[in-house]
């Protein structure tokens, strides 16, 4: 792969297509790398699809290497895109879940969905709400969710 990569028309192409291949072999450390390549090379420019799915799986990436935090503020800045849909949301609530904030994650999940229901989209809506919404009941603070 590291051959096909650098045969690339563009090093932002090679590295993002050799990122998601160590990502699938489990180098997420490597991985890594190559994704942050890919974005400084200027994926953005030559392939805005690429470029949002980059995000999805970068994030993934750090959550797996327990950098939440870097994942979470990536995901939440994630661009609207079609090539991936809802998956920015999904994968945000998983990295809300990895660091505890399981309502926020929930909430985050539902919301996702939410517009693709054909019924009870109120509703869910008002339960996504209700997860967060609500006064903290170990400091006092109401929830929110940014």
């Amino acid at each position: 792969m590291q051959e096909l990569a650098a045969s690339a028309p563009h090093p932002a192409l090679g590295a993002f297509e050799l990122a998601g291949a160590l990502d699938s072999a489990g180098d997420e450390a490597a991985a890594d790398l190559q994704y942050t390549a890919a974005t400084r090379a200027g994926l953005a420019s030559i392939d805005p699809d690429r470029a949002a799915q980059l995000v999805v799986q970068h994030a993934s990436t750090l959550r797996n290497l327990r950098r939440i935090d870097e994942s979470i503020a990536m995901l939440r800045d994630a661009p609207v895109h079609p090539a991936t849909g809802a998956a920015p949301q999904v994968f945000l609530a998983l990295a809300l879940h990895s660091a505890g904030r399981s309502d926020e994650a929930l909430r985050v999940a539902l919301e996702a969905v939410e517009p693709g229901l054909p019924r009870y989209r109120r509703s869910v809506r008002a339960y996504a709400r209700a997860l967060t919404d609500h006064e903290d009941t170990r400091t006092g603070e109401p929830g929110s969710v940014a």
